[in-house]
């Protein structure tokens, strides 16, 4: 009997170089390469609109999978993200406004100085948990949209600050199809990044920080070292998606990052999946894509009977946000464990069949 090209049912790694490889197998590998081919492949075949709903969900992605290395691999809560994502705008125009660094090298910088800040604001909340550690960073947000109101040096105040578009070897990417690039480049590296920090020995703490403090601590893990480092690295993304953004946006306000994106960040990972980094870009995907939804659905249904009894084209704002709370709390009843962990049910299923097991 031939075994070689026999499909095997179980997890037989045999090595720890087997059990921390990024790929299961040659095949996810050469599947995860078709993918991002095909989506280098899409400005050729999508028009501008849903190419800048790409280009949204890629710095919201990167921003995601920081906090959810924050709270889903590290077991800490922030509801402050937002602040760092702006702050990673308002750096790279700053670098690149007062000391005309080229935007190439003013998105990693901006991310660098970003990380500092995170690690500046974990120092005092990595001595805190729970609902305490909620409340420091609720006060880490407040105290960083005032510092954007009142720093003009530095965010332009009210006026806001201009974001310059990027430039490589003389070519600007001030277009969609081209800055669509530059987001995917970012993209790819940060997964890769945020997937060996965590096939690491400090990614292993980071888990044992979270799975039991004190089982951690009593190994010789430094609880309060990595409680900082995880902010420092959540901050880091956050900060490289919002120098993505930023320079997209050629503009920055400081209205932009309040509480309500930070809870928007939170609804990512808790619909994608909390300790995944497939989920960070699932959750991003969906609630990009959620609001357009919602404004199709409520479009369609204009002139209808449903729309003149709940007045729905003039309240597509209000289901807008409302829906985002909905999808939370439907997500934290019947999905808690978000879309990755259900994409992995499915593949299993496939992979499995027609055994039960």
């Amino acid at each position: 009997m031939n075994l070689k090209n026999s499909r095997p049912c179980g997890d037989f790694r045999t090595s720890y170089f087997k059990d921390m490889s990024m790929f299961e197998d040659k095949k996810g590998f050469f599947l995860t390469c078709m993918g991002v081919f095909i989506l280098s492949c899409s400005p050729l075949f999508l028009d501008s609109y849903l190419i800048s709903l790409l280009i949204y969900i890629g710095f919201y992605a990167i921003a995601a999978l920081g906090l959810n290395i924050l709270v889903g691999f590290t077991g800490q809560i922030s509801v402050g993200h937002a602040v760092f994502f702006g702050f990673g705008a308002f750096a790279s125009a700053w670098l690149n406004n007062s000391f005309l660094i080229p935007v190439f090298f003013c998105i990693p910088l901006a991310a660098i100085l970003t990380a500092f800040i995170g690690l500046l604001f974990g120092i005092p909340a990595a001595r805190v948990k729970g609902l305490y550690l909620a409340i420091a960073t609720l006060a880490a947000q407040f105290i960083m949209e005032d510092f954007f109101s009142r720093a003009s040096w530095f965010t332009g105040g009210v006026d806001g600050a201009s974001a310059e578009p990027l430039k490589i070897f003389g070519i600007f990417f001030d277009s969609d199809a081209k800055y669509f690039f530059i987001v995917l480049f970012w993209v790819v590296v940060s997964f890769i990044i945020a997937t060996n920090i965590l096939r690491t020995r400090d990614g292993r703490a980071f888990l044992a920080v979270r799975d039991h403090y004190l089982s951690a601590e009593m190994m010789g893990i430094n609880l309060m070292k990595y409680r900082i480092l995880s902010f420092g690295i959540s901050s880091f993304f956050a900060g490289l998606g919002g120098a993505l953004y930023g320079h997209y946006l050629n503009f920055v306000s400081i209205e932009e990052f309040n509480i309500q994106l930070s809870i928007t960040f939170l609804a990512m990972i808790i619909i994608g999946g909390l300790g995944s980094i497939r989920g960070s870009m699932m959750g991003a995907a969906f609630m990009v894509l959620l609001p357009e939804i919602m404004d199709w659905l409520t479009r369609s249904l204009a002139g209808t009977s449903i729309d003149s009894a709940l007045s729905l084209s003039e309240a597509i704002p209000f289901i807008k946000e409302a829906s985002i709370g909905l999808v939370i709390i439907l997500f934290l009843i019947f999905e808690p464990n978000g879309l990755a962990y259900r994409w992995g049910q499915i593949r299993a299923w496939f992979k499995l069949y027609p055994f039960s097991y």
